[in-house]
């Protein structure tokens, strides 16, 4: 056997590994930034237009690596209603996949999630061919014209210059089911927080918390930078009505020193513009490294012991909405296979997260 004929493409073999290409017929291509559309996930889109997560220029200086990795539309959603028998998205990407240990369906892909809130299954994830950096794809075909509630989630670690949403030329779009109210979630932190390494959007533990909690969710994980810089808790002080801060941005701090000078200064940053927000403050699960490198080890129970002190400091100062929550068991039994590399979860591990997150989440946001 020749070497051409050795490079199996699975696809010709198994018609569900095919892309599932837009075939021709008449579509109407609609820009969702356009009501009854609603996008939520970006803080300044209703200023910007454009999908990314932090201003394009901020008031405060931002590091090169989180102003790039602003252009990654973790945690971004489409929501609408619409009676379409076919469903497809036109996408046209910032970059190709190139990732290593993340299927291109996580880095770049939409996927697509129907039903109510609180009643939100899978149905389906945009199947293309990730050599490239545009696709057009069928999420679902249908012979019925019920209306269905649909969830759209933006790619974790790709930036989307443009997406259309394709329906029937005779189907309509209404606008999505509210949320409890206009408070929102917002989470800071890393890759882990950013989505590395789902198999696909949904499966980001932000995304699978706002499908057991109707209210927006902000997620603001920088992959390798999110460091705790004072700027940054200046820029999210400007996000308006949030219902809860999540601070999980430990595993990027280079060192326990630097741990200890960032976290306190961030809080007291966010307190100066919102006093009685609840702020939570997440630390670390173990890395499989651990096993074999006592020193990650006694520098994870260094912080740990930082932060239960810290937390406990400022609640006995009077701060009645600061908490903390235990990330050694986040990711419950077995913990150990449910990452892709000692580090970054699965979507089990994903799922694991947002299993001990959620109630923690519910009983202290306002």
């Amino acid at each position: 056997m020749n070497k051409a004929s050795s490079q199996v493409k699975v696809g010709n073999l198994d018609r569900n590994m095919q892309p599932h290409i837009v075939e021709a017929c008449e579509i109407n291509w609609i820009d969702p930034r356009k009501p009854p559309f609603r996008i939520n996930g970006f803080a300044w889109l209703n200023e910007e237009k454009v999908y990314r997560r932090l201003p394009k220029h901020p008031l405060y200086e931002i590091t090169e690596p989180v102003d790039f990795l602003a252009d990654s539309t973790a945690g971004g959603q489409i929501r609408f209603r619409t009676n379409t028998r076919k469903l497809a998205i036109k996408v046209k990407l910032k970059g190709k996949a190139n990732m290593f240990h993340m299927p291109a369906t996580g880095q770049c892909g939409f996927d697509c999630y129907i039903g109510e809130p609180g009643e939100q299954v899978f149905c389906s994830v945009s199947k293309y061919e990730h050599t490239e950096d545009h696709y057009e794809v069928v999420l679902f075909e249908r012979e019925e014209q019920s209306l269905l509630s649909i969830t759209l989630h933006f790619p974790l670690y790709q930036g989307v210059n443009e997406v259309l949403v394709g329906i029937d030329t005779d189907a309509n779009i209404a606008a999505p089911p509210d949320y409890m109210d206009e408070k929102k979630l917002i989470f800071y932190g890393t890759s882990i927080l950013q989505g590395g390494c789902a198999s696909r959007p949904g499966m980001a533990y932000t995304n699978i918390m706002s499908r057991r909690i109707n209210r927006e969710f902000i997620n603001l994980g920088f992959s390798g930078n999110g460091k705790g810089e004072v700027n940054m808790a200046h820029i999210i002080s400007e996000i308006e009505n949030p219902a809860c801060l999540v601070l999980d941005y430990e595993p990027n701090c280079v060192s326990t020193e630097l741990y200890r000078e960032t976290l306190p200064r961030f809080i007291q940053v966010y307190r100066e513009k919102y006093p009685d927000t609840p702020i939570l403050v997440v630390s670390k699960f173990p890395y499989a490294q651990e096993k074999i490198n006592r020193q990650l080890l006694q520098e994870r129970l260094e912080r740990l012991d930082f932060q239960k002190q810290l937390i406990q400091k400022l609640q006995q100062e009077g701060d009645k909405h600061i908490y903390f929550c235990e990330g050694t068991n986040i990711l419950g039994d077995l913990w150990q296979e449910k990452t892709v590399d000692g580090i970054h979860p699965t979507d089990l591990g994903f799922l694991s997260i947002a299993d001990n997150l959620t109630p923690v989440v519910e009983k202290i946001m306002i």
